[in-house]
């Protein structure tokens, strides 16, 4: 890996995190399953000051309590805390997730899943028979049974830090041989919707607090800017503002 820290990296291509915290176990109160389906650039910190478990709240729609504690601890070390800035895991990603696989997204709703599977290229994208619910809850228990057959039945939540790290990168590269997909097609899709979960507007159960906007800067839905065109080389300083805060704003100025 390179010496590049990844906060800059993310700070100036629209991502996220840089030291590495250790995850806690995700608590749930289990609530029903709704899809019926069967069946990196990464920092090598060990510690942090930040804290790795906060999220919205502990139920989950989608997720089994082991999938979700896999989640939690995979996301931990695609964007984790540092000293100055919590990471994916308190921010709420495990719960965006979450409730994006209970849903459409999960279900594949704007996905062409007719096949064929045998034909594509890399260069023609998503080439597998699953929806992104049957990606995830195959790909994890395939990776959970690697782990048992190759690190003597540990979890991958219950794996070193540095460890942890080691087996993402392998997934990345295509290194674990999965019998149902490529392991870097699940880590990709992983990556992509952890990024996306971490800068989601936090209606859709990521970005607590707003706080990937905070980090870099951005605005978010306030979108009022005519007092300030003229205001040339002044730093934007406004706290960014939520859809639900545009919302009740408009609730307030309604009722006046």
């Amino acid at each position: 890996m390179d010496k590049l820290s990844r906060r800059n990296l993310f700070k100036v291509a629209g991502g996220a995190g840089a030291a590495a915290a250790v995850p806690h176990g995700f608590t749930v109160r289990k609530a029903e399953a709704q899809t019926g389906v069967e069946a990196p650039v990464v920092a090598p910190s060990e510690s942090s000051a930040a804290p790795a478990h906060a999220g919205h709240d502990d139920v989950l729609f989608f997720f089994t309590t082991e999938e979700a504690r896999f989640v939690e601890a995979a996301v931990d070390r695609l964007i984790p805390a540092d000293e100055e800035w919590p990471g994916a895991v308190w921010a709420g990603v495990v719960n965006f997730l979450d409730r994006q696989l209970a849903g459409a997204y999960g279900a594949g709703a704007r996905m062409y899943l007719e096949g064929p599977w045998e034909l594509g290229v890399s260069q023609q994208g998503y080439q597998l028979p699953y929806t992104p619910a049957e990606l995830f809850r195959i790909g994890i228990q395939e990776v959970r049974d690697w782990l048992a057959e190759h690190e003597g039945e540990t979890e991958f939540w219950d794996l070193s830090v540095s460890r942890q790290i080691e087996i993402l990168q392998m997934l990345e590269a295509g290194a674990i041989p999965l019998p149902s997909m490529p392991s870097s097609v699940l880590f990709e899709t992983l990556l992509a919707t952890t990024v996306e979960g971490w800068f989601a507007d936090p209606a859709y159960g990521g970005n607590r607090e707003m706080v990937s906007w905070r980090m870099i800067g951005f605005p978010g839905a306030y979108a009022q800017y005519v007092d300030l065109v003229t205001e040339y080389g002044r730093p934007y300083e406004r706290p960014p503002m939520s859809m639900a805060e545009v919302a009740r704003s408009h609730d307030h100025h309604g009722k006046h």
